[in-house]
């Protein structure tokens, strides 16, 4: 069954947060994921508010979990440590 990757984030340095976003899109479609949200309009109704929300579908769960842990989303997110915080979750969709 397909999945969302769902992460909220909070960037302190743009500049290093953009290179994990250069280096993580790729990794994110070799992987099968295709963007659905990113950082768009959102209204926060409870919770920890992040300012950047960013969910990508992929073909299952470990599709998902396989591109995190793979090697080049890690050297993606080593730009994205300290420079933001960071929600991550993926949830299977039950259609």
């Amino acid at each position: 069954m397909a999945a969302l990757w769902i992460a909220h984030v909070t960037v302190s340095d743009a500049e290093a947060y953009g290179k994990y976003a250069e280096l993580a899109g790729p990794a994110i479609a070799q992987h099968g994921g295709t963007f659905i949200a990113r950082g768009g309009r959102y209204v926060q109704l409870e919770g920890t508010d992040r300012p950047r929300n960013v969910v990508a579908r992929f073909p299952s769960v470990e599709a998902a979990v396989e591109c995190y842990n793979s090697p080049e989303y890690q050297a993606a997110l080593d730009h994205a440590r300290g420079a933001s915080e960071r929600d991550l979750l993926v949830v299977e969709i039950t259609e």
